[in-house]
């Protein structure tokens, strides 16, 4: 069988397909024109979240049979589309969890203490300690919105600063959230009010598109912060900016935008927000088991 990998993946994983028997071709960074031609005749189809697996390219797919999103979440795949021509859609969400979740708190961390403004300040000759007050995440009250995978290893980390973690999801059972100390809420409006920092660990769907937008933003404490490292496009841009800029939120931390890579952004002017360019998942350790999971979910599939 004949395996189109169409994001980096590693090198490991391709090996344990190859060594399994499948043929294996390395294409990365195509445009969709390019994809729909090159698709033709492959029976599995590996990305991760560069490559959009739209109606189009599954519709030019004459033999295509699996598509593997390695990583968390199948939102770059129709999967609408993928299903009407019979095509399985896996992914590998417990690969990268560890990865997400560290990175969540180093965006925090940087951003609670502002060692983005102080690198930059101590850079240029100067000594501003007075100016760099941080603030601590003891006692905090950390807000899930999402409580999956991600979620719960955010949570588990978050008590180990001691934090207060409320949890917001309605896909998750309260027993699962209480047998890990985070506090169940059944409204979104109430984690919105009660948390000093909101971190976003849910897919992007119809139901989660600018979920934080302006209207959500004036429902949370004057002085909070929000952290992103899960979907562009949960988070209204626009109304985080002003939010921001106004002083209503005092921070923010994003690792994923609405359009990447991220062009022309009013965030981008901003000090009181710290940017990343979709690393969360962009470690060693996770890449390896990523490259890997997707080599076993293919096997396994075809077994």
């Amino acid at each position: 069988m004949k395996v189109l990998v169409c994001d980096p993946i590693d090198e490991n994983g391709v090996n344990l397909l190859k060594e399994n028997g499948f043929e294996v071709d390395v294409k990365t960074g195509m445009d969709p024109d390019e994809l729909k031609k090159t698709i033709k005749g492959y029976e599995v189809m590996v990305v991760r979240s560069a490559t959009k697996v739209t109606k189009d390219v599954i519709d030019s797919a004459d033999n295509l049979k699996l598509v593997v999103r390695g990583g968390v979440g199948i939102d770059n795949i129709d999967t609408q589309a993928a299903k009407a021509k019979n095509i399985a859609v896996k992914n590998t969400p417990a690969a990268s969890t560890v990865s997400v979740a560290e990175h969540t708190f180093a965006l925090l961390l940087t951003l609670a203490r502002k060692l983005h403004e102080a690198d930059k300040s101590t850079k240029e000759g100067k000594w501003e300690k007075k100016k760099l007050k941080g603030t601590e995440l003891y006692n905090k009250t950390l807000g899930l919105v999402g409580v999956g995978r991600i979620g719960l290893a955010v949570a588990k980390r978050a008590l180990g600063f001691e934090m207060k973690v409320l949890g917001f999801d309605p896909y998750i059972d309260k027993k699962t959230l209480g047998e890990n100390n985070i506090t169940s809420v059944e409204k979104l409006d109430d984690l919105l009010s009660r948390s000093d920092i909101i971190s976003i660990h849910s897919p992007l769907t119809d139901e989660t598109k600018n979920l934080i937008n302006e209207t959500n933003i004036n429902k949370m404490k004057n002085g909070a912060i929000v952290v992103n490292s899960a979907r562009g496009g949960v988070v209204d841009e626009s109304a985080l900016a002003k939010a921001l800029q106004s002083g209503k939120l005092s921070g923010a931390a994003l690792d994923v935008y609405e359009k990447e890579p991220l062009v022309d952004s009013p965030l981008m002017k901003l000090n009181n927000i710290v940017l990343a360019p979709h690393i969360a998942a962009s470690t060693q350790e996770a890449q390896e088991r990523v490259g890997i999971e997707s080599a076993k979910t293919i096997i396994e599939h075809f077994k």
